[in-house]
């Protein structure tokens, strides 16, 4: 009889992996593959889909198991996940990672909120919600996301032996990485008990929305505008970086600056907002004002910087990076 709680028509539980380069989703859901085909006995295959190969870009992961006698023979994107795994939960603002759920789908997002929080940050419909805190597990056990992510996905995806992913987390490290595996552990067991889920209910005369691939093209031949005009170019005043903070950012105590500029110098993406303002003799001085969280990465290399600690390193919560932006005064942009 198959272990598999459920089914798609080709006979396969599908599992999607919403992250950011840097995050380990990719050797995640490798590891989370061999777990099923060499612990539980089932087909499986894991593959990864991204852009440029770099920390802070979109990665996504895919993975199928299938019943031993069932081939798989689809290696296409997942569309309508069983589960759906979001390493970053800043990235429902520019993707739509809950692409092709149903009422019965499982989403995990790695977020310090609740499932009712999370459940309305996403606009969902129904199905079940998982929070856990990966990020703050991760650096309190000085370990990497993915495990903790590991640890909460065994917990909602029951069919698959936590025992099994121990092993296969020791034979992945010990031999390359032997200092790596008992923070590893630490932190896949802690996910594992600390995973928090609430199942929603489609409310009476609620429908979810028609599935549209994710690549379907907003212009076509019927709505393209006349001349081939582009409307949304590439522009660098455009982009917006929050979702590559992998869980720290800079905070500005205004009290402590000397507007030396040390940071500005060392920001590769130019987050700081300056204005000329008189000094206390009445010269004209450049003032820092804050820092428009929009561009910011969190690499801070501007905490390292700085010489009076006026910029401080500290893990990101709720949203204040929108609470305390400061936007840059750009004349040629709009809407920024």
């Amino acid at each position: 009889m198959s272990i598999l709680p459920k089914k798609n028509d080709l006979g396969f539980f599908e599992v999607r992996m919403e992250s950011i380069g840097g995050l380990g989703a990719n050797l995640a859901g490798k590891m989370l593959a061999e777990a099923g085909v060499v612990g539980a006995g089932l087909n499986g295959v894991s593959f990864s889909s991204y852009g440029s190969e770099k920390k802070g870009s979109p990665v996504k992961a895919h993975i199928r198991f299938c019943d031993i006698d069932t081939q798989i023979r689809d290696t296409t994107p997942v569309e309508h996940p069983h589960v759906v795994v979001v390493f970053h939960e800043s990235l429902y603002k520019t993707m739509d990672v809950t692409s092709g759920v149903t009422e019965d789908s499982i989403i995990l997002v790695n977020s310090t909120g609740t499932p009712e929080e999370v459940k309305a940050k996403l606009k969902l419909k129904a199905g079940t919600v998982a929070v856990i805190d990966a990020i703050g597990i991760a650096l309190e056990e000085q370990n990497k996301v993915n495990m903790a992510m590991m640890g909460a996905i065994f917990r909602i995806v029951d069919f698959l032996d936590p025992q099994i992913m121990r092993d296969v987390i020791r034979k992945s490290l010990e031999k390359k990485y032997p200092q790596a595996v008992e923070p590893a552990l630490r932190t896949f067991e802690r996910a594992y008990n600390e995973v928090q889920f609430q199942t929603f209910k489609l409310e009476e005369g609620d429908a979810f929305p028609v599935f549209v691939r994710h690549d379907t093209p907003v212009l076509g031949y019927e709505t393209q505008p006349m001349g081939g005009v582009i409307v949304n170019p590439g522009n660098s005043i455009l982009k917006n970086l929050s979702i590559s903070r992998s869980g720290m950012m800079p905070h500005y105590h205004e009290d402590k600056c000397i507007h030396c500029a040390a940071c500005d110098n060392v920001c590769p993406d130019f987050c700081f907002v300056w204005e000329e303002q008189p000094d206390k003799r009445g010269r004209p001085q450049m003032f820092l004002q804050g820092i428009d969280y929009q561009y910011c990465k969190g690499c801070l290399k501007c905490v390292i910087a700085c010489p009076t600690e006026a910029l401080t390193g500290e893990r990101e919560e709720g949203n204040y990076g929108e609470e305390h932006r400061v936007p840059h005064r750009f004349d040629l942009a709009a809407n920024v």
